[in-house]
């Protein structure tokens, strides 16, 4: 077994316009002090990393790690979240994902997908060059609009899908596997690969890609009323990435998980800063150590209600707290003995 490594937090959620959030070596600095030791970075913002040219260049990539390493964390991994988000999108949706995208190409949905494409690959080159053996995104949707269908989806649509969007990503992830880097799908409603079945589903039209993988995010699984301790079972293999990310589901006579429309306070399904939550993540520790995870715990701050700086801080201590520091010997090796052939022998009856 391995120890899993943390506690690490993504800057996503924590940029902003005010110090320290509004610049690399400030808002790492601000990371350290709480006791986190690895950040992951979005990509998609400039003050952290800028991502053509960490494709490009070792150099600006040893430079890089050098800044955040002196802050007292390092890189974790990279993530394209927004970016992979628009390697494909449903037309329906893209007068909203045109905001991810660069202005200049709002309104032409095939360039942005080139562009969405070409960012995603970039990310491979630039977390080959960080030393960096993971990397996050999405995986966008092009059916995700028939998920509860009516009238009832045409025979074969779903195939078709699946289709397409493993004929988008799988030269994507021919890069990754050139630069020896797992992709990992955070799982998550809104994209086609949303549940187990789905992520067999692409993995299946992908050829069973070795790069193909899952960043496990359990707050997600909660709010569909998915068992994500069995989920583990199932494809711990394939769970390259943990985001720590605490959500609870209670549904009343008005709404379940649908949500209604509401906003995130009056949903039923809401997501909380850790140990405000019901995800079971003792169980969840457990599990991903006993299949040998040794990838990172991150924390992803998103609560409705609480303040992020306080989730923060709660964060680094409650993953700290939550991590196994795994067992190099058996409990009751105290009480074994030597191998001895005549003696076994004795004990089986021979």
């Amino acid at each position: 077994m391995k120890t899993i490594k943390g506690p690490a937090i993504f800057l996503a959620q924590f940029m902003g316009d005010k110090a320290p959030f509004n610049a690399l070596e400030s808002v790492c600095k601000w990371a350290a002090s709480l006791g986190y030791v690895g950040v992951q970075i979005p990509t998609w913002d400039s003050r952290l990393i800028d991502l053509e040219k960490a494709a490009e260049s070792k150099t600006y990539c040893d430079d890089l790690k050098g800044r955040v390493e002196a802050c007292g964390v390092q890189i974790t991994e990279l993530s394209t979240h927004l970016q992979g988000q628009l390697v494909a999108v449903h037309p329906a949706y893209d007068l909203m994902f045109d905001a991810f995208a660069p202005a200049h190409l709002h309104g032409n949905p095939k360039a942005r997908t080139e562009w969405a494409i070409q960012t995603v690959k970039n990310a491979a080159k630039a977390s080959r060059n960080l030393g960096l053996n993971a990397h996050v995104t999405f995986s966008g949707a092009l059916i995700w609009h028939t998920v509860y269908p009516w009238p009832q989806r045409p025979a074969g649509l779903v195939e078709a899908a699946f289709k397409e969007l493993a004929a988008r990503w799988k030269p994507i992830l021919d890069v990754f596997d050139e630069c020896g880097v797992d992709l990992c799908y955070e799982i998550h409603p809104g994209e086609d690969l949303h549940d187990g079945v789905t992520f067999e589903r692409f993995l299946e039209a992908t050829g069973y890609h070795p790069r193909c993988n899952i960043l496990y995010d359990p707050s997600h699984f909660v709010l569909q009323q998915l068992d994500y301790l069995q989920y583990i079972d199932f494809y711990h293999e394939r769970i390259k990435m943990f985001h720590v990310k605490d959500a609870e589901f209670n549904p009343t006579g008005k709404s379940g998980v649908y949500g209604g429309y509401q906003g995130w306070v009056d949903r039923p399904g809401r997501f909380r800063s850790l140990g405000d939550g019901q995800v079971d993540f003792a169980s969840i520790f457990s599990k991903l150590a006993q299949f040998d995870y040794d990838g990172w715990a991150v924390l992803e701050w998103e609560c409705c209600i609480k303040d992020s700086e306080q989730g923060a801080r709660e964060g680094a201590p409650f993953i700290a707290d939550h991590i196994i520091k795994v067992t190099e010997r058996a409990f009751d090796d105290f009480a074994g003995a030597a191998v001895d052939e005549t003696l076994l022998k004795k004990i089986i009856g021979l």
